[in-house]
């Protein structure tokens, strides 16, 4: 009888354990994502290392060799990394990719109307026109910085479980079930961030530079005045200028640097007024450890440092 105990140990396993498969993914978000549905069954390389700037990542010789040797590829889109636009239609242009900016019912946004540029392509959501060189991000057209809406990334978790099952069919229960639960506990902090920041809906903040749109829209805050329109461009003496009328126009509370960003340029704006200085905002994850929790630690982050600078009122 003793022989029969590993087959019956074997028969009550749970998830066969098939070859994973290997997903190579742009940021720590997306790999965050990514690995909320996949567990512990699949091998996951994140291109962008902790704490780059996910807009002028070069990237290195391992990370071609990643793509060549993955099974799938996970990413943003081209408005977020263009870096990775090229790499992906020819070292991974044989292997299924998901980019979720494309994904069907994702709610996209385009930049505000102060960047200056024609709008009239807006909604053209970069299915060609990033093809032929690699752009810099310039934040025109479609705002990429879509995670921070979690309605968006609820979405993304189940095209992300579907285009994983394909791989690997047999563990397709597993990975929907995965996307169920993180789904829900996406839902329960999108709950929680609500009733966190529902007393400061009319509170103007300023931030370093324009990413938030989606968190804001989201949550119901007020857009968020933007010191830098760019994330590499140092704005002119007239738009700080310009920025401190906007500040002393809306009466603004507070005020967030940002991971990557030179905090002088928000101290120069909100130099002689009352606005408080928040602490530091990190929409891409920081120095945050790569793993499932990432995702909600970026929110949370996000939720925390307005609703502490807001409420010391």
């Amino acid at each position: 009888m003793r022989m029969m105990i590993p087959a019956l140990a074997l028969m009550a396993a749970g998830p066969v354990a098939a070859q994973p498969p290997r997903i190579v993914t742009d940021t720590p978000i997306t790999a965050s994502l990514v690995q909320q549905v996949t567990g512990d069954l699949a091998q996951v390389q994140v291109l962008l290392p902790k704490g780059a700037d996910a807009h002028h990542h070069q990237m290195r010789p391992s990370d071609a060799q990643g793509l060549q040797d993955a099974g799938l590829l996970v990413w943003t889109g081209p408005e977020l990394t263009p870096w990775l636009d090229r790499a992906a239609a020819s070292v991974a242009g044989g292997i299924p990719q998901l980019r979720l900016l494309e994904v069907p019912g994702t709610h996209l946004r385009a930049y505000a109307e102060d960047h200056g540029h024609d709008h009239d392509h807006d909604h053209d959501h970069g299915h060609d026109h990033s093809h032929d060189h690699d752009h810099a991000h310039d934040h025109a057209g479609t705002d990429p910085h879509a995670w921070l809406d979690p309605a968006n990334a609820q979405l993304w978790l189940t095209a992300i479980a579907d285009m994983v099952a394909k791989a690997d069919p047999d563990n397709a229960a597993q990975y929907a079930s995965n996307a169920a639960t993180a789904a829900q506990q996406i839902a329960d902090l999108d709950a929680r961030i609500q009733a966190q920041l529902s007393p400061h809906r009319q509170a103007n903040i300023v931030v370093f530079h324009d990413a938030y749109g989606y968190f804001t829209d989201h949550f119901g805050l007020r857009p968020a005045i933007a010191v830098s329109l760019g994330d590499a461009s140092t704005p002119s003496a007239a738009r700080l200028g310009g920025i401190r009328d906007q500040i002393a126009q809306t009466e603004a509370a507070c005020a967030f640097p940002e991971y990557g960003g030179d905090p002088r340029l928000v101290q120069t704006v909100i130099e002689g007024t009352a606005v408080r200085m928040g602490d530091e905002l990190a929409p891409e994850g920081g120095v945050l450890d790569s793993g499932p929790a990432l995702y909600g630690d970026v929110l949370t982050g996000l939720a925390d440092a307005l609703a502490d600078c807001l409420g010391g009122e």
